[in-house]
């Protein structure tokens, strides 16, 4: 399956850790083994800068859009715009507004509105960020096939 991901400039979907509000009550439980779970996970792993564990939770066939620019495979993403999205992640502080999900089957989707504030490369930082993910499920677990993110400045 071809898989889209989306991404802004300087805007890695919503990102949990030390620096992340808990969202609001979810419609599917959270757990490692869950969409939610590995959205966040994949979140967690970019804001501790563990490229390596991010990766692994994208398809391996994602096609990124990212500031105009297009990135046909994990691979590319890893050689090109993984690292910036990484160090943005950690480097700004993300309140998670709202999440829902939903799916049937081998097929999930999972939204989410925060808040993102900090400094980046000089620039402050202060803008509403929506994400959308799809995942797949396989036998190796739920892999993230589309990220859409889009944020607008406050």
């Amino acid at each position: 399956m071809t898989a889209l991901l989306t991404l802004t400039a300087f805007h890695p979907g919503a990102h949990d850790g030390a620096k992340v509000t808990p969202a609001k009550a979810t419609s599917t439980p959270v757990g490692a083994n869950t969409a939610i779970g590995t959205v966040e996970a994949f979140h967690a792993a970019l804001s501790r800068g563990d490229t390596d564990a991010a990766l692994a939770l994208l398809s391996e066939d994602v096609l990124i859009f990212e500031s105009g620019g297009v990135e046909r495979s994990r691979a590319q993403y890893a050689a090109h715009h993984l690292q910036a999205d990484a160090e943005f992640s950690k480097a700004v502080t993300r309140t998670l507004e709202s999440r829902t999900s939903g799916g049937s089957g081998t097929l999930a989707w999972v939204t989410s509105t925060e808040k993102v504030a900090g400094t980046f490369r000089n620039s402050a930082i202060n803008s509403r960020s929506i994400e959308t993910m799809l995942l797949t499920k396989s036998d190796a677990g739920w892999r993230i096939s589309h990220i859409h993110w889009s944020s607008a400045k406050l």
